[in-house]
């Protein structure tokens, strides 16, 4: 476990949508001022007890964020590497560690690699970069191939991580975000259908590069002690006891409360060993106040959510 995040409480933000931004990204907009406003609530934010913030996708994308454009410049929509620079380091002078969405999982279709694919075909040097790729046939998009799509969305297009380059590529980017603007960690995005290998190599090259980094994935089923362990992600986000924490109270079932803090506290606990990540929403689930039947329960659920063992998220 990261010791140095042990006492970490997170404020999650999905940027795009907090400022305001256009949903679609015209690549020649002047960069924004997103970065500027966020600036002006680091003290309310720090006042809540806030030692660390987790900000959604910031790379240059085609639309919501997931699907990467370019890993190595802010979108345009938000601001610029310069503006988001000094958002860090005003970050970092309160004492509040970065996160950021690190979408490694797939590109959108506007990345330079699927767009040479899409110029040169078999005789594009990326054709290896995705997965699946099917000359025989057209994508649902007219291409001159198929592909994978992410969870079967064409628009976020799988990447081959067992290769060299595209490993090359990734790892390139987190040194840059690394070394430009000191960022303390990474949210793994669908961390739960990346290969194992990739995740083993992305966390020796981030804790060689920086040995406090903090790794943390999306993971929805399965036990999490796949993921967590000493070489491979410090943390993940604890979907079982979220679901548990909120219909627990509107079904008056504390025993599927009581059940799943045991099973993954008590005294034979699954999750003893690390600290997940907790939380009552964020971007792809309803708000907290949306699932709840009884307004007064948020009191409750907020006090449980500091107290129970794991590191805990409010969401914008």
């Amino acid at each position: 476990m990261n010791s140095l995040f042990s006492d970490k409480f997170f404020y999650h933000i999905y940027p795009l949508g907090l400022c305001g931004c256009p949903k679609k990204n015209d690549f020649s907009c002047p960069a924004g001022n997103a970065f500027e406003k966020l600036t002006l609530e680091l003290e309310r934010i720090k006042n809540l007890g806030v030692n660390a913030l987790y900000i959604g996708p910031i790379f240059e994308s085609s639309a919501h964020g997931y699907d990467t454009l370019d890993y190595f410049h802010v979108d345009r929509r938000l601001g610029s590497n310069e503006s988001f620079s000094a958002f860090c380091q005003e970050c970092h002078n309160r004492g509040i560690a970065v996160v950021l969405d690190g979408v490694f999982n797939h590109t959108g279709r506007h990345f330079f690699a699927f767009k040479d694919l899409q110029q040169n075909g078999w005789n594009s040097s990326y054709k290896d970069w995705y997965l699946n790729v099917d000359f025989s046939r057209k994508s649902c998009f007219g291409d001159n191939f198929d592909y994978e799509g992410w969870a079967g969305c064409k628009d976020l297009v799988k990447l081959n991580l067992e290769n060299q380059e595209v490993r090359n590529h990734i790892f390139a980017a987190i040194d840059f975000w690394i070394d430009s603007f000191q960022i303390d960690g990474l949210r793994l995005d669908a961390a739960d259908v990346i290969s194992k290998s990739f995740l083993d190599a992305l966390s020796s090259h981030c804790k060689s590069k920086k040995s406090d980094f903090w790794l943390m994935g999306e993971v929805v089923h399965g036990d999490y002690n796949d993921w967590v362990k000493p070489y491979r992600l410090d943390s993940v986000t604890n979907y079982q006891i979220y679901k548990a924490l909120w219909s627990a109270l509107n079904d008056k079932n504390l025993f599927e409360l009581s059940y799943n803090l045991n099973r993954e506290f008590g005294e034979n606990g699954m999750y003893k060993s690390f600290l997940p990540y907790n939380f009552l929403d964020n971007h792809d689930v309803n708000r907290i106040r949306s699932n709840i039947k009884t307004k007064e329960h948020l009191f409750l659920l907020y006090a449980l959510l500091f107290l129970i063992p794991g590191l805990p998220s409010i969401y914008y």
